[in-house]
């Protein structure tokens, strides 16, 4: 009589294997949170951010005075955007060219971003960006389903 197959081993295998690349994948994000937009530390980025920024907090995000004020940082958007890939501009083809943790992480800095403007609504800023960066339909409900599920508290005082 033979034993019957027993796919115990195999499947803590598999469990083991799971584990190894979500450990990878969670070292990339730990280096994201870790370095998120230093570039804006230092020049030329933190001369324009230190004087647009008191600006851009009392605007409404996607407004055209934001939209107005956002020209006058171009020298220093450009350079955040060549530098910081969570960022669609960053890729040649936008989201196109973004992976899973360049979403995430523009995810959470959309979010980030919405207590820095004025009357900040991430569901909004989700809206707006559709149409920005022509965000497909079901791209959209994975992001908004993001949202819903992860981001929606608010940062601690």
């Amino acid at each position: 009589m033979t034993k019957e197959y027993d796919s115990s081993l195999d499947t803590l295998n598999h469990i083991s294997d799971v584990r190894f690349f979500m450990q990878g994948v969670t070292g990339e994000l730990l280096n994201r949170m870790s370095n998120h937009d230093k570039s804006k530390l230092q020049s030329p980025e933190k001369e324009y951010f230190d004087k647009y920024t008191p600006i851009l907090k009392e605007l409404k995000y996607g407004s055209q005075e934001y939209k107005d004020s956002l020209a006058s940082l171009k020298p220093a958007l450009d350079h955040h955007y060549a530098n910081n890939s969570h960022h669609p501009e960053y890729y040649e083809n936008g989201i196109d060219g973004m992976d899973l943790i360049d979403l995430l992480e523009m995810m959470c800095d959309w979010k980030a971003a919405t207590a820095r403007t004025k009357d900040g609504d991430i569901q909004r800023s989700l809206e707006i960006n559709k149409s920005r960066f022509t965000i497909s339909n079901q791209l959209y409900n994975v992001l908004k389903n993001t949202v819903d599920r992860y981001l929606q508290h608010k940062v601690p005082d």
